[in-house]
């Protein structure tokens, strides 16, 4: 049997892939919350939250109402969205003028809100999400057995994430996103709404989150503690890349991801806290993150 530092391959290749999907994971919720901070200056406290929310919409809808996965994909991210967009219009837009402390104050009082609530409903034991049936089973890949559905979820999440990127980056709306957030006062002059384009951002940014929450609802047990048991790591995945950069999220999330997988191979009790370990030699050496800007 082949040997990589000691370690059967197929045990190398199997945690190198499930560090690339925790990492796919991490990918989506940092960009959302890149999204959201470097267009809106909002740390949103409510992101994990929203995740939690995604993923509750898959099980519930599943339950009550008989949607099937497929269409949870599309449902749960839009209906999580308007209500982010329904805070972002009642709420966070009445302190957007103050220090950026206010709205991570406000948004972490939802949170608890959103979780303490559905602990009283549900208690915290989790349910899982079966998973589709086209997705079921997996194939080898000559060196591991890899299942279907992680497959998809890491394809899912890549498209996602480099679609997010091309839109804000590299299209006319993006454009106007990036200069109604930096000189909100002149696009209006052009006729562009600043306001609701502020109020879609913040909701697209909550979708990402619910998106990632329907792909997780069949792999981890949904409960309301899930995104806060998430969110730390997403954050410090965040600082790594550069607070609102769009790319250091992606490529700092899959990083991050296959980072804690390898140190789950050769070095398993330092698992849970690479990632932060990582997060302090990046302040150290360049406090503005490997993507941000320096002020």
């Amino acid at each position: 049997m082949m040997m990589i530092f000691g370690v059967p391959l197929a045990v190398f290749m199997g945690q190198l892939m499930l560090g690339l999907i925790n990492g796919a994971f991490y990918a989506l919720l940092s960009l959302g919350l890149a999204v959201i901070f470097g267009l809106l200056k909002i740390v949103n406290f409510a992101h994990g939250a929203m995740y939690m929310l995604g993923a509750f919409a898959t099980l519930l809808g599943m339950r009550y109402l008989g949607i099937n996965y497929w269409a949870a994909l599309l449902l749960a991210p839009l209906v999580v969205g308007l209500f982010g967009m329904v805070i972002e219009r009642l709420m966070l837009r009445r302190i957007g003028h103050l220090d950026h402390l206010y709205g991570l104050l406000l948004t972490f009082g939802l949170a608890l809100i959103f979780e303490g609530t559905l602990v009283n409903f549900f208690g915290v034991s989790g349910a899982r999400y079966p998973t589709p049936e086209a997705l079921q089973g997996g194939f080898q890949t000559g060196f591991m057995f890899l299942p279907v559905y992680r497959a998809w979820v890491l394809l899912a999440a890549l498209v996602v994430c480099l679609g997010t990127w091309f839109i804000i980056e590299r299209t006319r709306l993006g454009a106007y996103l990036r200069a109604g957030t930096e000189n909100p006062a002149l696009m209006q002059s052009f006729g562009v709404n600043v306001p609701l384009l502020i109020t879609l951002t913040y909701g697209f940014g909550v979708a990402l989150a619910a998106f990632a929450g329907v792909l997780a609802a069949p792999l981890y047990p949904v409960s309301p503690t899930m995104g806060s048991n998430l969110l730390i790591v997403v954050f410090a995945v965040v600082v790594i890349g550069g607070m609102g950069s769009i790319l250091g999220a992606i490529l700092t999330g899959l990083g991050m991801g296959l980072i804690e997988g390898l140190t789950k191979v050769y070095y398993p009790e330092a698992a849970n806290t690479v990632i932060f370990l990582v997060m302090i030699l990046v302040l150290m050496l360049r406090p503005a993150g490997l993507f941000g800007k320096e002020a």
